[in-house]
């Protein structure tokens, strides 16, 4: 309508513009009584118009206040416009959201854009612990986001089996199996045991074999039963990958690889070993790809790996490393740059902190080869599904955590997944109890005027805004703040507007207006929830 309002007054010659911007900004201002939105358009285009900031206001002003919707326009200061919008125009939002159900909340900001969202690297070696339980839920979160803002996204694991790591595994299995001791620098616990038994039960012949074979049977076999349980693990975390990559694959890329830099001068070769150029690009040393004893470094598998998913088409591709990668950052965007990308739009590399967790005081514990795991399968069975899933997505992604259990858990207002959960349910209550009385609910927008009512269509109507931002800033910790601002905006509705008749009273329009509202409440909440693969209960 600004934009319209400025053509216009351009047309009748009212105000002088070389160009009227396609867009402009609009705010939620703070203060409700600073009406729906405020824009400083006047004070960024007076100048350009040869105007004072207040005159061009006072035209802008006139022409907005003919608009259909809008209620009043207000110039504060300088020239800041205030804008209040109808109640039949601002409960439309309600008709809306209904009619859009699941869909509503999506924008299209990234249409066309294909993202490569890699976000859990593990060995197959033993169970997901912690530090990939918060990269499970970011990184999940963050793929729906940047799906709901249009990108075609694919999430992907990326299977660290290659290495010497994997040969302890075999070697551990076969320990177990054999009632010896563990080799230095294997692998303990129990479930080391439990795997070997199972392996052994399968193929009782395994033990039999010739040492090195067995070995490797092992290994390979111990493998499928690990990659098996990670991939169950996730699923039953509401945590699903498009691609399972094995490092393994890029064994014959890499060759092919390095060939393709070399002729584009980006490699050379010094003390018996392969080096990338890197520093041209930014970095602050060359990295080996080759070492002199001609094993191949993890930097020649990265290397590899991100011109595959690049080849296999994708536009961006976004990277999300534990704490102790920091010195990744720039060397993959060099790598890329040395591979003819732009580092600035085609690789993005998101760096998460641990998290730590405590009951009773205590501190949970993990660590892999010690045998001393507290597995993702186990903070599930502790904590639940959403509850573990809502806590670690509410955070900045680049913040230490340390969270308690029973504050996770408990079922209190103070608990921030409980709060939202109760919202949807509380939501489905009043719609199953309209059910019951004969109700449905019905569009009269125009009705809408309380102010409880304007808080709570003003939040409805800003998550679309909500997703975009944190798709285009990689923050799906917003959805989350934004529910449980939405979640005190309905209560305090709730508290103040009745939304069924009571007893032996008719029901009227506006019964029926706010049930609409409810209705668009209760979706909002759904596909929010979603976004973070949080369940949105009917009943609590």
């Amino acid at each position: 309508m600004i934009v319209a309002a400025l053509n216009s007054l351009v047309d009748s010659g009212e105000i002088s513009l070389d160009e009227v911007p396609q867009a402009v900004t609009v705010e939620r201002p703070r203060n409700r009584d600073h009406g729906d939105y405020a824009t400083n358009v006047a004070l960024q285009l007076a100048k350009r118009s040869g105007m004072n900031p207040r005159d061009f206001a006072t035209r802008l002003q006139a022409r907005l206040q003919e608009c259909e919707g809008i209620d009043k326009v207000d110039i504060a200061g300088p020239g800041f416009l205030n804008i209040t919008v109808s109640a039949q125009a601002q409960g439309k939002i309600t008709d809306d959201i209904v009619a859009a159900g699941a869909a509503y909340g999506a924008t299209d900001g990234l249409a066309g854009t294909k993202v490569n969202v890699e976000f859990i690297s593990a060995n197959p070696t033993g169970p997901l612990h912690l530090g990939h339980t918060r990269w499970a839920v970011v990184g999940d979160a963050l793929a729906r986001v940047l799906a709901k803002a249009g990108a075609e996204v694919t999430r992907e694991f990326y299977i660290n089996d290659r290495g010497n790591q994997m040969d302890l595994f075999g070697a551990s299995l076969e320990a177990a199996a054999l009632g010896k001791p563990v080799p230095e620098g294997g692998y303990q616990g129990d479930y080391i045991k439990d795997l070997a038994a199972e392996i052994v039960a399968a193929e009782p012949s395994i033990v039999d074999l010739a040492a090195e074979e067995r070995m490797m049977a092992f290994r390979e076999k111990g493998y499928a039963l690990q990659l098996a349980q990670q991939q169950s693990q996730l699923d039953g975390f509401n945590t699903h990958f498009d691609v399972w990559f094995s490092e393994r694959s890029l064994h014959d890329a890499v060759a092919q690889t390095l060939e393709s830099l070399r002729d584009q001068g980006h490699l050379f070769d010094d003390d018996g070993a392969l080096w990338m150029r890197t520093t041209d690009a930014g970095d602050d040393k060359d990295r080996v790809l080759i070492r002199s004893n001609g094993e191949l470094t993890y930097f020649a598998s990265d290397t590899a790996y991100y011109l595959n998913k690049r080849e296999r088409g994708f536009d961006l591709c976004i990277y999300l490393l534990g704490a102790d990668h920091h010195g990744y950052v720039g060397r993959l965007k060099a790598m890329a740059a040395c591979a003819g990308d732009d580092p600035e739009r085609n690789i993005e590399v998101l760096i998460g902190q641990l998290v730590k967790i405590f009951q009773d005081g205590e501190e949970l514990k993990l660590s892999k080869r010690a045998g001393t795991i507290v597995s993702l399968e186990e903070l599930v069975d502790l904590i639940g599904v959403d509850a573990l899933r809502y806590t670690l997505a509410r955070y900045p992604a680049d913040s230490p955590l340390t969270l308690d259990v029973a504050e996770m858990t408990k079922q209190a207002s103070d608990n921030p997944v409980f709060y939202v959960q109760y919202a949807h349910a509380r939501l489905a209550s009043i719609l199953r109890n309209a059910g019951d009385l004969g109700m449905a609910p019905q569009s009269h927008p125009q009705l809408l005027t309380h102010e409880r009512e304007g808080d709570l269509l003003r939040a409805l109507a800003e998550f679309p805004r909500i997703v975009a931002s944190a798709a285009q800033l990689r923050e799906p910790h917003r959805i989350a703040r934004y529910l449980e601002d939405t979640a005190s905006s309905f209560h305090k509705f709730y508290d103040a507007c009745r939304v069924l008749p009571m007893g032996d009273e008719e029901a009227t329009a506006t019964h029926f207006a706010r049930l609409q509202l409810v209705a668009a409440t209760k979706v909002v909440f759904a596909n929010g929830l979603d976004l973070l693969g949080v369940s949105a209960p009917e009943r609590m």
